[in-house]
């Protein structure tokens, strides 16, 4: 089986990008992301804060989540209900990097996400794939892109939603984001050493899309 592992920091564009990589080289996309998020929604509808450590904990047992394809759309389903519509929230946003940190979360998903690279050719993408959950992923990409440029997508992909936001709030929130995100002590967000770089600053999704097919050829020629 064939894998790629995408890194990066918010909003760089990791689940649209993978997304259509996935599509044109016939791979699963596994949005690992989304199964973060799903877990977070959780906490935050049965009134866990994130510094409830032992709370966290002892709901892990009670939360599943799992991934099914409709018409090759990757559905996330939690304890039986699609909420693929739910978790792209800001709110949701920061309970998930809130609680990503914690090592009880992670196991609940790592040997799922593992599992599904074991019987499938598949792309992930989200914070510690090429560093910690595929570390053998055959080809590894670190997609980032300037903390004002991927401000300026979530403003464009929550406004497009009908949702009021302030893209100066957005900016601020990113960058804290990533502060938290790269100095957490549990599976950091890094470049692997054997990653390629891309900076989509400058670039549009179908430059993305082409660079990473490209590297993935190269890669495995």
């Amino acid at each position: 089986m064939k894998s790629i592992a995408i890194d990066g920091p918010a909003g760089a564009g990791k689940s649209t990008i993978a997304r259509k990589v996935a599509e044109k080289l016939s791979f699963i996309y596994v949005d690992t992301g989304a199964m973060y998020r799903s877990m977070a929604l959780y906490f935050l509808r049965n009134g866990i804060s994130s510094e409830e450590e032992e709370k966290i904990a002892a709901a892990c047992p009670d939360i599943d989540v799992s991934i099914s394809y409709q018409n090759g759309e990757q559905q996330v389903i939690l304890n039986g209900e699609n909420v693929n519509g739910l978790i792209r929230t800001e709110e949701v946003s920061m309970m998930t990097s809130n609680t990503s940190k914690y090592p009880v979360v992670r196991e609940k998903l790592l040997s799922l996400q593992r599992g599904l690279a074991e019987k499938e050719n598949v792309i992930m993408d989200g914070r510690d794939i090429g560093t910690c959950v595929l570390p053998g992923a055959d080809v590894k990409i670190y997609l980032t892109a300037s903390a004002q440029e991927r401000a300026r997508r979530r403003y464009k992909e929550q406004t497009e939603r009908g949702l009021i936001c302030d893209m100066k709030e957005i900016e601020r929130d990113i960058i804290a984001r990533d502060e938290q995100d790269m100095n957490r002590e549990v599976a950091p967000l890094r470049q692997a050493e054997d990653a390629v770089l891309v900076d989509s600053s400058d670039m549009n999704i179908d430059q993305v899309v082409d660079e990473i097919i490209r590297i993935y050829q190269e890669k495995t020629k």
